[in-house]
């Protein structure tokens, strides 16, 4: 099972969510992929993921985390005990996003999204500052990315398989090309 968690202000029509899914349906394995809408507040956001896999083992589960999606994967595979593949993950969002404090729209539609000042609080309680086991990690990091540093990335996930992309950006556009290998990592071996 795969849990794909999307980034600030994102959701699941992402072009990475989309991606992977499209994969996973081709693969015949679309009712192995969750891809929830997450709330703006973080607590209300882990509530939601951790109740879609509540019943998953941990050896069976992967997650799939995006910008803040991957600081909430971190923070759940440590919880769970599970694999993650991070995609240019924030490393600590508390203090990027306080400039976000206030009412905008989602990404892909014109919902709106209220960043609330209290959801920094509910960032700094998910923080997880190294994590125990780097093996059970996985994380691409775009040189080029304009929102995130990938040199803190790479410190954060030390020990833990790394993809370095010599330029690309945030949102890793030519992401497709490198869906097999996160599915791998996840377990899942692609076919023709």
């Amino acid at each position: 099972m795969i849990l794909y968690l999307h980034g600030f202000r994102s959701s699941p029509k992402s072009m990475k969510a989309r991606v992977v899914g499209e994969r996973m349906a081709a693969l015949g394995l679309a009712d192995q992929l969750l891809s929830p809408q997450l709330p703006a507040s973080p607590r209300l956001a882990m509530e939601l993921a951790e109740a879609a896999v509540k019943d998953v083992p941990a050896g069976e589960l992967s997650i799939i985390g995006s910008s803040l999606g991957g600081y909430y994967a971190t923070w759940l595979a440590e919880r769970i005990g599970c694999r993650a593949v991070l995609l240019n993950p924030a490393v600590v969002p508390q203090l990027d996003l306080d400039q976000h404090v206030g009412v905008s729209t989602q990404y892909h539609s014109d919902e709106p999204f209220e960043f609330k000042r209290a959801y920094i609080a509910e960032l700094r309680a998910l923080a997880v500052p190294q994590i125990t086991r780097p093996e059970r990690y996985f994380l691409i990091a775009a040189t080029g990315d304009e929102v995130l540093d990938y040199r803190d990335m790479l410190a954060h996930y030390q020990g833990a398989r790394q993809h370095v992309i010599d330029g690309s950006d945030h949102a890793i556009s030519e992401f497709p090309r490198y869906v097999d290998q996160v599915l791998a990592f996840c377990g899942i071996e692609a076919r023709s």
